[in-house]
């Protein structure tokens, strides 16, 4: 998995978020716990 460029991870359980400023390859861990994506917010729709 490699690390993307100004993406947001973060561990759910910590409550840690880490903004990535440098793209690479493997993961990233806090606590042992693999640090997952976070997904945009949904913006509300302008109808």
């Amino acid at each position: 998995m490699a690390i993307q460029l100004g993406r947001r991870y973060t561990d759910e359980k910590s409550g840690v978020q880490v903004l990535c400023t440098k793209a690479g390859d493997g993961t990233l861990h806090c606590d042992d716990r693999e640090m997952q994506v976070q997904q945009p917010r949904a913006l509300p729709s302008s109808d």
